[in-house]
């Protein structure tokens, strides 16, 4: 199993000077995770940080063989403002992550799409008063940063009954930043006209790509990734989904290459590596 660049108690030491020293700084939790801190508010996206699914699919054939060590236990992260889900995976709703943050920060709000709440309260159980609903389209105030709803397409843009996006990415303005996470996604013909207008400081985007054989819904390739980070002139580029399930990952050279090639802007973080904004 690969180490993580800092875990635990370096984690949260490197947290706490951030936020002692007033900068604002992200960290990659793995997966799908990201937490952004700045003076005004903390947001962690898509956060998964237990063992869940390898010990649901563990006597399967489909086992999700971890690739590197978890960062940190979820109730010891504190101090947060806002939690998203981006869709009903359970790498992005995972209830033995969610419910120990939300334990550990009763102040903090989950962000969800409008479409999934019916399954995000039986999932998680008892925390409506959480809950805040956005859908594709709208925008949205909390803890002081604007959250903007831009529909995913994992593999589909899939809605429900009354027209609502199952999967959506945020794009989230905060202490004067942009940053857009994607969730799980593929390209589609209103992601990059949705976008555009925001032309994000920070993009964290998938990278696994898409093949069937996984049996589990694709994401963009790291080719496809670098190029819609280019498309809506990304101040920089962070690849994310790899790294954590044997099954279902990539490497992010394809990525790094073709952001070089184009000339964008790119980082690729180790879990658990912070980088200043």
């Amino acid at each position: 199993m690969k180490l993580a660049f800092q875990t635990n108690d370096a984690l949260l030491a490197d947290i706490a000077r951030a936020r002692a020293e007033g900068c604002a700084r992200l960290w990659w939790l793995g997966q799908s995770g990201f937490l952004v801190c700045t003076k005004e508010a903390t947001v962690l996206f898509d956060p998964y940080l237990s063992d869940s699914l390898t010990t649901k699919y563990a006597a399967t054939d489909k086992p999700h063989t971890r690739i590197t060590e978890r960062v940190i236990a979820p109730g010891r992260l504190s101090g947060l403002d806002v939690i998203t889900s981006s869709h009903n995976h359970t790498d992005h709703l995972d209830a033995e992550t969610l419910l120990p943050l939300l334990a550990a920060n009763p102040q903090a709000k989950l962000l969800i799409p409008r479409a999934n709440r019916t399954l995000v309260l039986e999932r998680l159980g008892q925390v409506g008063s959480s809950l805040v609903e956005l859908d594709a389209g709208e925008s949205v105030r909390v803890a002081g940063v604007t959250f903007h709803g831009i529909a995913a397409a994992h593999n589909t843009v899939e809605r429900d009954a009354h027209g609502c996006c199952r999967f959506l990415g945020y794009v989230a303005e905060m202490a004067g930043r942009t940053l857009y996470h994607s969730g799980d996604t593929l390209l589609h013909d209103q992601l990059i006209p949705s976008l555009k207008r925001y032309q994000p400081d920070v993009a964290f985007l998938p990278i696994n790509g898409n093949q069937p054989e996984r049996r589990v819904a694709g994401n963009l390739t790291g080719r496809e990734a670098a190029q819609l980070a280019w498309d809506i002139k990304a101040g920089v580029a962070i690849p994310h989904h790899f790294d954590m399930f044997e099954f279902n990952t990539a490497s992010p050279d394809e990525f790094v290459a073709e952001c070089r090639r184009l000339g964008q802007r790119a980082r690729v973080l180790q879990n658990g590596e912070g980088l200043d904004l």
